[in-house]
């Protein structure tokens, strides 16, 4: 069995292949490698790095069995407003929904404030079409029969005008579908070369305006995604690999290629989701639940909080990109722009900032030598010697240390009227604390408390900074996972298949009687159903298959909703309390009270179904227990610290460390995709499979 995991970052594309159960060799063989991303085209990066790793592995492109894939795609293309030119059929007297979403400000007391959803609207209000149609609550039956003529109508309009995708929001269609499902193949006829979509297909739950959002969120940005995955695949078959590709997903599942690209809403946190699963499972190598970790990549870093082994699901009235509300589980990410590409700079007012600019993949920083002239995260490392130019990624990509102290003299040193290395200094304590200030938002602004929990840095640049940080937020401890710059593409090697139906219930629990709860059931069965035509067509054995049910509920009267946990068995008088007592405790973990005799109301069934897929194995480091190991050492060379005086620091081939082996500080361990750095005052302890711990002295 051969697997492959491909994660594209904003400067490198990370690809890690597993080869299991190989006759005559070893048990399992693991390659890692990075190449550059390409921005223009990231399929493009993804098969260089797929026919790299091959290479390296000695295996022919033919003999991958899967190949999982994290993108960006879909994130770039809303935070870049470069989507899809988007139609929108809807009730009559309700096209300004999207418009006027919930009359809530953004930043109540600015002046300057701005609202994504009008300035930068998914649908122009042009391209939103009324139709004459009407369903009523509380059943969805239909009051005014939907004018088929006007479809056809509104379908030839926005076939004139060009659109690329068009999509269908009827109000209270999560009742009855029938109008939009009508509508949305008359379209088809009209205009077969439209993406189209209806909000039933896509969020079939209560609230309009976050519904429709939803729909043309996925049609933004669904012709694009289509055309990438499409693309991929034919590229990927062009040069001889023609194995099943599964895409992550932003619930921390992955699914196939032909329901991500009708459904390529559920792609939005693709790129950070699988690092958080890496987390997860490399905590577990590290024998701890509790782990904050932070991915530091080239232009981003992305934030998740992981408690007791368990991924943190982000609250539905939470779950949105780029100011607009997603209606899409979603694995808690924070995300700012802080990496090694961060550029430095002064700003009008004089003071000194340091991103969210990035320098990206081309040119890169300046001390890539291909065109960068502004100083970076990256470039600052470099100065003060903390990054090598000789282990730079195994030598693979040179750089100068020259440039990158110019750019930093130039732009920064010279200016504030400082030395480049006060200077280099100035950058990362900057970017450490938009950091720190990001990971405090994660977790103590939402009631965890960091000193109970391990930082875990990964991403080419996360060891780099971990220690740093993990002072900052008092961690107990830093972990440096075995491959860091690879982490989230061996997440993507131990994600599960996992896919989520939702449905409207409305239904006040406390007093819920055997009719109502037969309803309820009946929509939990027809969920179940749903995951299992997807499950058949993903050719996944029966018995192979895991259901989770969840309900989201709320206090009646409350504006929004917590996941609940739901028993495996039909809902009963006896049984229903479960739900009630799980909510209850859920409020209490979250908002920290709880008011048990109050009416519980569920809102929103959820059915998770999946299945279990082959899992990244590691094997056992051999013993070493070793204090600074002469056998790795591999120079010293000067490093400047906090203090800003020129250290003699050791440099260790990671490689070469064995468990139980310590290193003390000051000393930099590096391999090929990442560097990790060990302060004086602290020390690294090898774990068992080659995840590093760093502790104070």
């Amino acid at each position: 069995m051969i697997r492959v995991g491909v994660d594209v970052g904003g400067t490198f594309t990370d690809i890690v292949l597993e080869r299991t159960r190989v006759a005559g060799e070893d048990d399992q063989q693991v390659v890692v490698t990075k190449v550059p991303s390409t921005p223009h085209d990231q399929s493009e990066g993804v098969v260089a790095g797929v026919l790299q790793v091959c290479k390296q592995a000695g295996v022919a492109p033919g003999e991958i069995d899967v190949l999982f894939h994290g993108t960006t795609v879909a994130t770039n293309m809303v935070i870049e407003r470069n989507g899809a030119e988007v139609g929108m059929l809807t009730t009559r007297g309700f096209r300004d929904i999207l418009h006027m979403a919930r009359h809530k400000r953004p930043h109540n007391f600015s002046l300057q404030f701005d609202v994504p959803w009008q300035s930068k609207p998914l649908v122009k209000r042009r391209n939103r079409l009324p139709i004459s149609e009407r369903l009523m609550p509380p059943t969805g039956e239909v009051d005014v029969p939907m004018d088929e003529g006007e479809v056809r109508e509104a379908a030839e309009l926005l076939k004139k005008r060009g659109v690329d995708a068009v999509i269908v929001g009827f109000l209270f269609s999560f009742l009855n579908d029938t109008h939009e499902k009508r509508a949305v193949e008359i379209l088809r006829e009209v205009m077969p070369d439209a993406f189209i979509c209806a909000s039933s297909e896509v969020v079939n739950v209560i609230r309009e305006y976050e519904r429709f959002s939803s729909t043309a969120m996925n049609a933004y940005i669904g012709p694009k995604t289509a055309r990438y995955l499409n693309s991929l695949e034919t590229r990927l078959r062009d040069n001889g690999v023609q194995c099943p590709v599964r895409i992550m997903q932003s619930n921390g599942g992955i699914s196939t290629v032909a329901q991500s690209a009708t459904h390529p809403i559920g792609l939005l946190l693709s790129g950070p989701a699988g690092g958080v699963i890496g987390g997860r499972w490399t905590g577990g190598h590290c024998d701890t639940g509790n782990v904050i970790t932070i991915d530091i990549g080239g232009t981003s870093a992305d934030i998740s909080v992981i408690q007791n082994g368990e991924l943190r699901i982000k609250n539905p009235r939470d779950t949105e990109v780029a100011g607009l509300p997603v209606l899409a589980p979603m694995i808690d990410i924070d995300a700012i722009g802080a990496g090694g590409g961060s550029i430095a700079y002064i700003d009008e007012g004089g003071a000194f900032r340091v991103g969210p600019r990035s320098a990206g993949a081309v040119p890169g920083p300046a001390c890539y030598g291909q065109g960068g002239t502004e100083p970076t995260v990256t470039d600052a490392q470099v100065a003060l010697g903390r990054l090598d130019p000789e282990r730079f990624l195994g030598g693979d990509l040179s750089i100068d240390r020259g440039l990158a102290e110019k750019a930093i003299k130039v732009h920064i040193a010279d200016p504030l009227g400082m030395s480049v290395t006060e200077a280099a200094l100035g950058i990362l304590k900057i970017i450490n604390n938009n950091m720190a200030l990001a990971i405090n938002a994660n977790s103590v602004a939402k009631g965890i408390d960091p000193r109970t929990f391990s930082l875990m840095g990964f991403g080419g640049a996360g060891p780099l900074h971990a220690v740093a940080l993990g002072e900052m937020i008092q961690a107990e401890a830093v972990i440096s996972p075995l491959q860091p710059g690879i982490t989230a593409a061996m997440g993507l090697l131990v994600t599960d298949l996992k896919y989520e139906y939702t449905r409207s219930v409305l239904q006040t629990l406390d007093d819920a009687d055997d009719d109502a709860l037969a309803r309820i059931n009946a929509i939990a069965d027809e969920l179940v159903a749903e995951a299992d035509a997807q499950l058949d067509a993903d050719g996944i054995p029966a018995d192979a298959r895991t259901y989770t049910k969840v309900m989201e509920c709320r206090y009646l009267g409350q504006g929004f909703e917590l996941r609940a946990e739901m028993p495996h068995a039909a809902l009963t008088e006896e049984n229903k309390h479960k739900v009630i007592d799980s909510f209850f405790d859920v409020h209490k973990e979250a908002y920290g009270h709880a008011f048990r005799d109050q009416i519980t109301e569920g809102v929103t069934l959820r059915v998770i179904a999946g299945a279990e897929v082959d899992q990244l194995r590691l094997s056992n480091l051999d013993h070493g227990g070793r204090e600074d190991p002469h056998a790795a050492l591999l120079y010293t060379n000067d490093t400047v610290f906090d203090d800003g005086h020129p250290t003699p620091t050791p440099r260790y081939d990671r490689e070469k460390l064995l468990a139980e082996d310590r290193v003390n500080g000051p000393a930099i361990i590096t391999q090929h995709n990442s560097t990790t750095i060990v302060p004086p005052g602290y020390v690294a302890t090898v774990l068992g499979h080659g995840d590093i711990r760093i502790t104070r002295t």
